[in-house]
Order: structure tokens, then C-alpha cells, then sequence
């Protein structure tokens, strides 16, 4: 009789690559590079959704992550689907498999830990949540490595633009707040606070600050498409870069608290118009 196969660890929450911000695979990257972005985008999904389970106790999240690297490494070869399919990904590609380590770095981290210090803390966390994506396209691309600099800064943007939309829903779902507490408390606030239906003015100064902050983020990151040599892949990148300035002066605006801010349909129009210039 042939061994039984190990439970699947995956739970898929149903949200997909049209649920996200930004472009994941879109028709702007090379077809026969799609599949592999979307092998690892699918990794993602599923790691992020162990993380974010409502029903899951810490130690079993981080037992399921450890299952997903060990499928993902060779080192058992089923129990999650998408380490499988994305380890035969990276096998074609040549991509290495350590920007989807990385990421479960920050999953088995948000398992465990639910309130960041200061603003230092929380961009340490970015570097495993949001900068393996950006190096994992760019190396699939086969760009420079003087890329990752400006792409660490467009990830580390986004991955605060999405905890400022969800500060309210990932304090009321998962009691987690990615809100810098030294920067509450110097504005003589709690995490408390960010549980209120509105966005009251200490909150909102701090709301300011961390969009500051993003704003010298956007910067950095403007020299990413100048940097990328492929040209769909340049003009992806200044498409990205500009929904993150504009999702920034969104929520320079807009009340988190009460509604979700987002991005609109005009919004990535305008985004595309201004990529466009970079196809030269």
C-alpha cells in the first residue's frame, strides 16, 4: 500500500490578484515569465492567509508555514500545492528560492507578533513582507542588482499604504496594528485608539507622519524605472510607482477609519497614461 499523502496546510481565503492594489502579473510582463510570477504570487496568497486565519492558534500557523518551506525546499514533497508548483517554477527560472523564504519570515513573525515599536521596526518587517516580491521580478527579469534599493522603497511603500487602508479591520479581525507605537504614544494616544469609528486629530498627526514617511519612500522608489532594463517590465514598475504616489495623497485625505480608502478607475488610467512614457 503506498504511504498516505500528508494533509494539504493550504486554506485558501478566496482573494486573488484582483483583490491586490497594484498589478500582480499583469499583460505588461513577458508571457512566458507570467506563469512564474504567478506561481509565486499564489505561494504568497496561501502563506499570507495561514498568517491572517482566525481560527488557527499561533503554533499551528507557523507548523504550516514550516510544512510550505519544507515542500518548497524538497525536503517533503506534498502538503501544500503551491510550494509544489512554485519549487518547479523556480526549477525552470533559475530564480532562487530564498525571496519566498524571506516572505515566510514575515508570516511566521505576524503569527506571533501583533504591535511594532517604532518606525524602524516596522520597515525591518517590510523587508521580509513586501522586498522579496520586488527582487523576486526583478531577478526573473534579470535585472541589476543596483535595483533592489529602489524597489525595497516602492515595496516598503506599498506594504504601508495597505496596513494605513486595513488599520481597522486588522485591529478588529486579528488584533494587530502596525501603527508605530512610540509614535502613539508621543501623540498621547493607544492602539486603542485606531478601534474608533473616525480618525480623531492626534491620530490623524500620526496618520501624517507614517504618510511622510512614505512620501521619502516614493522618492527612493521613482529611480526604479530608470534602473530596469526590460522595457514592459520598466514601464510595469513606473505604473506601480505612480499608483503609490496617488494611493498616498488618497489617504492624505481620507479617513481610514471610516471607509476604506482606495485607488479608482481613473486613478490607473492616469497611472498607465504616465507609465506609458517610460516604453521609449
Amino acid at each position: 500500500m503506498p504511504p498516505a499523502s500528508a494533509p494539504n496546510v493550504e486554506s485558501w481565503s478566496g482573494k486573488d490578484r484582483g483583490d491586490e492594489n497594484f498589478p500582480v502579473g499583469s499583460w505588461l510582463i513577458r508571457k512566458e515569465l507570467r506563469d512564474h510570477v504567478h506561481a509565486y504570487y499564489t505561494f504568497a496568497r496561501n502563506a499570507d492567509d495561514i498568517s491572517d486565519s482566525f481560527q488557527l492558534p499561533p503554533d499551528q500557523k507557523i507548523a504550516r508555514l514550516n510544512a510550505m518551506e519544507e515542500v518548497l525546499m524538497g525536503v517533503r514533497t506534498d502538503g501544500s500545492p503551491s510550494a509544489e508548483k512554485l519549487r518547479e517554477s523556480l526549477g525552470q527560472s533559475g530564480v532562487t528560492e530564498l525571496h519566498a523564504r524571506e516572505l515566510l519570515v514575515a508570516f511566521r513573525q505576524d503569527a506571533v507578533k501583533n504591535r511594532y515599536a517604532n518606525w524602524g521596526e516596522l520597515m525591518e518587517y517590510c523587508r521580509y513582507s513586501a522586498a522579496p516580491v520586488g527582487r523576486y521580478v526583478l531577478d526573473l527579469h534579470g535585472e541589476d542588482r543596483a535595483t533592489w534599493g529602489p524597489s525595497d522603497a516602492l515595496c516598503a511603500s506599498l506594504q504601508v499604504l495597505n496596513h494605513l487602508q486595513d488599520c481597522a479591520k486588522d485591529l478588529r479581525d486579528l488584533d494587530r496594528c502596525y501603527i508605530p507605537q512610540d509614535w502613539l504614544r508621543e501623540a498621547g494616544l493607544s492602539t486603542d485608539d485606531v478601534a474608533r469609528p473616525e480618525t480623531m486629530p492626534g491620530l490623524r498627526a500620526v496618520f501624517d507622519r507614517m504618510l511622510a514617511a512614505t512620501d521619502e519612500l516614493n522618492r527612493a522608489a521613482a529611480e526604479l524605472p530608470r534602473r530596469v532594463k526590460a522595457r514592459r517590465l520598466r514601464v510595469e514598475t513606473a505604473i506601480i510607482c505612480s499608483l503609490a504616489r496617488r494611493l498616498t495623497e488618497h489617504l492624505k485625505g481620507g479617513d481610514p477609519l471610516a471607509m476604506r480608502v482606495k485607488l479608482s478607475k481613473a486613478d490607473f488610467l492616469a497611472a498607465t497614461l504616465a507609465g506609458l512614457r517610460f516604453a521609449a
